[in-house]
């Protein structure tokens, strides 16, 4: 069993706005362990500045219990720009935190400094440049040099690649799991980005609205949303939805959308034949590479056949997205780029029913994965 880092259980956290002292979290839990990468995601306003500051220590006015297991994480800021003394050297920047920790010579922090340059990838002339003189990614790498060298155990990164271009970000992407996998840190990784959250996170905490609406693998979180909100924020592009009225006929169950009958196969129906969704409209999601246009898939599927215009093509090298509408409802099929179809034709489809996602169209709940 991995030991704890952090602990936050039942965090309420307020501000005042005026007189009013208003809610912005609500009910916190999750647990952090050594080692990990924990995305922390959700829309602007969702309440990730303010469940970080509560973390820092820098919010005051919450209940609940935060609990540290080792020291406070180290902070890497968003614009790291910010955070470098642009009238300093890079030497001076990196040797700084090392000088307020004491007890090292000088030629002991010149070789640290000199090692943080190496650990991120950067030469060692820079020791003597000003940050002025870096492109955006080598100032980001000197940030996280100045947050590794004092060998902290836990690191709070909050949306550390948002102010670079999209090659940059792939790329420190990249750079922040080989610091991971090197130095064995935990870190929490803050972003509103979820490809970002897919790609590093071991585990990712989405929120909504001050709640924390799942805790879970990237895997999880994608093949078995626990809510509307969930399945449509993981993934990319995101899942589709169309409202479906459930009919319930002995043992047969179907979602009717429209003109079209789609027959619900036996791993997704006994959830909504216990549930007493008969006559019911729920939510029908399915992810865009469920939804196929091979003749082969759609002569072994007649009971989940869809048709549709194309309305927007568009290719992306190894595959094609192809936009169209389902009674009003904008679809997206994520296909192979040998695809015959393009914009203006009628196209048939066939979905995958063993994938479907089917939602409690009142509470947004999970009904069956």
């Amino acid at each position: 069993m991995q030991d704890k880092v952090l602990e936050l259980s039942n965090v309420n956290a307020y501000y005042k706005d005026g007189k009013v002292r208003k809610q912005i979290l609500n009910d916190i839990s999750f647990t952090l362990y050594e080692g990990e990468i924990v995305g922390l995601v959700g829309e602007s306003g969702s309440g990730k500045t303010t469940l970080c500051k509560c973390i820092l220590g820098l919010l005051k006015d919450y209940e609940g219990n935060i609990m540290h297991y080792t020291n406070r994480p180290q902070m890497v800021f968003q614009d790291p720009f910010s955070s470098l003394n642009p009238r300093k050297t890079i030497g001076w920047i990196l040797e700084e935190p090392l000088k307020i920790q004491g007890k090292r010579s000088k030629e002991e922090r010149r070789k640290k400094a000199e090692e943080m340059l190496e650990l991120v990838h950067l030469p060692k002339e820079f020791y003597s440049r000003y940050p002025r003189e870096l492109s955006g990614g080598q100032r980001q790498r000197v940030a996280m040099g100045r947050a590794i060298v004092r060998n902290p155990k836990v690191f709070l990164m909050d949306e550390p690649l948002s102010n670079l271009d999209a090659k940059l970000r792939v790329q420190m992407r990249i750079e922040i799991s080989k610091l991971h996998e090197n130095l064995g840190a935990t870190i929490i990784y803050v972003t509103h980005d979820q490809t970002e959250a897919m790609t590093l996170g071991t585990r990712i905490v989405v929120m909504k609205d001050g709640v924390v609406q799942q805790v879970d693998t990237p895997q999880a979180l994608y093949n078995t949303p626990c809510n509307l909100f969930v399945a449509g924020f993981i993934g990319s592009p995101q899942m589709n939805f169309m409202d479906a009225k459930c009919a319930v006929n002995g043992e047969d169950v179907t979602l009717t959308v429209g003109k079209h009958v789609l027959k619900v196969p036996a791993s997704k129906k006994k959830a909504l034949i216990e549930g007493g969704y008969d006559g019911k409209t729920v939510v029908l999601g399915i992810r865009p590479e469920d939804v196929h246009d091979s003749q082969a898939f759609i002569n072994n599927s007649a009971d989940s056949v869809i048709e549709s215009t194309i309305k927007v093509y568009e290719l992306l090298g190894a595959e094609v997205f192809l936009y169209f509408d389902i009674e009003g409802t904008q679809m997206t099929a994520r296909v192979n780029p040998r695809t015959t179809l393009r914009t203006g034709d009628k196209a048939v489809f066939a979905l995958d029913m063993e994938k479907i996602h089917v939602f409690d169209k009142e509470t947004e709940l999970t009904i069956t994965n």
